[in-house]
């Protein structure tokens, strides 16, 4: 007796779904502890549905609001644990910090930023201490920090040129203020203007997009063949050669620019500068390599952009909904000097409680 095609199909799709609920039912049943409250859940698939349709971080919201502080969520194949409240944030984070130190591995930091060498997606362990250190000590110092200032100042003041230059005039301000502190990062990170700024800058997007959706095989972890089978690594891949070709470039330009030094030049570091010379004079517990090198200039080429140009763009949007507010910010402004520095801006008070209460209201 021979059966249709069709139900042949059917059949064995139902087989593997079959297969599915048992391998799932005895991964919880060896997994079973005390679990905090949470919603319930779905086979295979747990609570991903309760994040169609809105924004994730909305999502979690309304759940911990009828779960609590603390609740359990099933993420496909991936038990996980949402803390919304502060005090249970800090027993986690403070007192438990070694328990909970580990990244989780997801195919983005594993495809565009060098199997995990960026500092932020490196596994706990020594590379990451060292790194941290490394970070905290040359790259991210106060002393170094402070030797922007003046790359800020000459961008803001391009800035107020800019929009003075078209008063009158609509002004895309999202992508502007997107563009300086493009050139900011940059700057901080290249020692000039990159030729390929607007590139780098539009690839660093495209990573956040790809961080803030679910992929298939983060909350799959035994069907990674479904990043495959959606187009998901190859996508990543083509991002990860661009950006490697920009970042390799940068490089090679920087090693050129190192064997003309002679020792009676004077010579600021720029982020990269750091890198290439600990990597030469062997000062670092850690060889540096060009992949570390690369992933962890990207790392801070993508932090530094985008989530400084939203804070701008949140805070002007809630000014504009808000006259009184702004005409107050705006007295306090124009009662400091025109062109403004670092120091000028610590005295603006009301200014800083207007970009507090706008991180307060959005994030």
């Amino acid at each position: 007796m021979q059966f249709p095609f069709s139900f042949t199909i059917f059949f064995l799709i139902l087989l593997f779904f079959i297969f599915l609920l048992i391998k799932e039912y005895e991964r919880s049943s060896k997994t079973a502890k005390k679990l905090p409250p949470g919603p319930w859940k779905l086979p295979f698939v747990g609570n991903l549905h309760q994040f169609l349709g809105s924004l994730p971080h909305r999502s979690l919201q309304k759940l911990a609001q009828k779960y609590g502080p603390i609740m359990h969520l099933k993420i496909g194949e991936l038990s996980t644990i949402v803390i919304s409240s502060p005090h249970v944030a800090e027993e986690a984070l403070k007192k438990n910090d070694l328990a909970f130190a580990d990244r989780p591995q997801v195919l983005l930091s594993k495809i565009v930023f060098y199997n995990y060498v960026n500092l932020s997606s490196s596994p706990y362990g020594e590379y990451w201490r060292e790194m941290r250190k490394l970070f905290i000590m040359k790259l991210l110092s106060s002393k170094k920090v402070k030797s922007f200032y003046t790359i800020m100042e000459e961008e803001v003041s391009n800035l107020v040129a800019y929009i003075r230059s078209l008063e009158g005039f609509p002004i895309n301000l999202t992508e502007k203020v997107s563009s300086v502190t493009s050139a900011v990062t940059c700057r901080a990170a290249v020692g000039r203007r990159c030729k390929d700024q607007e590139t780098l800058s539009s690839l660093a997007k495209e990573a956040i997009a790809f961080a803030g959706v679910f992929n298939a095989g983060d909350v799959f972890p035994s069907l990674q063949l479904l990043d495959s089978l959606f187009g998901s690594k190859r996508k990543l891949a083509k991002l990860h050669k661009k950006v490697d070709n920009i970042l390799e470039d940068i490089i090679q330009e920087h090693e050129k620019d190192r064997l003309t030094l002679t020792g009676n030049e004077p010579f600021e570091e720029d982020l990269h500068d750091v890198f290439l010379r600990l990597k030469a004079d062997n000062e670092f517990p850690i060889d540096i390599t060009r992949e570390i090198i690369k992933a962890n200039i990207f790392e801070l080429f993508t932090a530094g952009t985008d989530t400084s140009s939203t804070v701008v763009e949140w805070t002007m949007a809630e000014l504009m909904k808000n006259p009184r507010v702004m005409r107050k910010a705006q007295i306090e402004v124009r009662q400091e000097n025109e062109k403004f520095s670092n120091t000028d801006i610590q005295k603006l008070n009301y200014l800083q409680m207007v970009i507090k209460e706008s991180l307060r209201i959005h994030l």
